[in-house]
């Protein structure tokens, strides 16, 4: 055999595997690089070096293929050394910002201030909301109205819906009232009070409409606003007396605002726990945590 093509890591370790194979000895031989090596990116994508090793088989010939040969193991052995200085180096390089950043870190370990500049909201919040709890709860000296507008728009609205339904208005100097009764009253409810959240939404457009003075508008179905306000209070305590037995946090279902204000506004004197919100509407939920 006059030839052999050989695979290599490289392309010295290719060019011993032929001369293996040839018996010859480098002298003897002449050297084509078919592939240079590649280490690719990470490993990935490497390639072999691929040679042709041929006996010399004269003077004339040696000389057409010396360039082949004499560029080839240039590019091929020059990186060998650089990855040894590299990681050489690597320690080095990773032990200084180590121990930077040990240091650091013990030093922000006391750094607790900013998790209560976090919980700082949460009073406010309960403050905010125990001074506005009562916004849905039906107020005091109202008197009957019959000429508002936003009655016929009730009215209109509960017939669409195919609700046999009475509706009355009444209202005072900063508020007007909306009392809903009749057999189909649990459908203008909806599920915990998402209709009548809708339809009250809709009843304040009416009313607060090309108006210089805002007017707060409540719509109120069988007494629903206050019933459900005692049992979010009720709720409220009994899953902070569970927090407080158990130590674990408690995630509630996600609420309206108002009803979130009276969650806090429950548990704004416990000493056992305390609330906070978390989550984008319409999502936001309140979590009991203990103290």
């Amino acid at each position: 055999m006059d030839y052999s093509e050989k695979w290599g890591r490289d392309v010295e370790e290719a060019v011993n595997l032929a001369l293996v194979d040839l018996r010859l000895e480098r002298e003897q031989v002449e050297v084509v690089v078919l592939e240079e090596p590649s280490k690719g990116f990470f490993g990935i994508g490497s390639k072999l070096a691929k040679v042709r090793v041929q006996k010399c088989s004269g003077d004339a010939k040696k000389a057409s293929q010396a360039p082949t040969f004499t560029p080839a193991p240039a590019p091929t052995f020059t990186p060998a050394p650089t990855p040894a200085p590299v990681k050489e180096q690597a320690p080095a390089i990773k032990e200084a910002p180590v121990k930077k950043e040990y240091k650091e870190e013990k030093r922000e370990v006391p750094a607790q201030p900013k998790a209560e500049a976090k919980s700082e909201p949460r009073p406010r919040e309960e403050h905010s909301a125990a001074s506005s709890t009562n916004i849905r709860i039906r107020p005091e000296n109202l008197q009957e109205v019959t000429d508002e507008p936003a009655l016929a728009f009730l009215k209109e609205v509960t017939e669409k819906m195919g609700l046999e339904l009475s509706v009355k208005a009444m209202a005072n100097e900063e508020c007007l009232f909306f009392d809903i009764s009749g057999k189909d009253s649990g459908s203008i409810i909806g599920k915990r009070g998402q209709t009548l959240d809708s339809i009250q939404y809709l009843t304040s457009l009416v009313v607060n409409k090309d108006s210089n003075k805002y007017t707060r508008v409540i719509v109120d179905a069988e007494n629903y606003r206050q019933k459900r306000e005692k049992t979010l209070e009720q709720l409220a305590n009994r899953l902070a007396d569970k927090v407080k037995r158990t130590g674990k946090s408690v995630r509630l279902e996600p609420m309206n605002p108002y009803e979130r204000k009276v969650i806090h506004a429950t548990l704004q004197k416990n000493p056992a726990v305390t609330t906070r919100s978390e989550g984008e509407e319409p999502y936001r939920r309140v979590i009991i945590e203990q103290k």
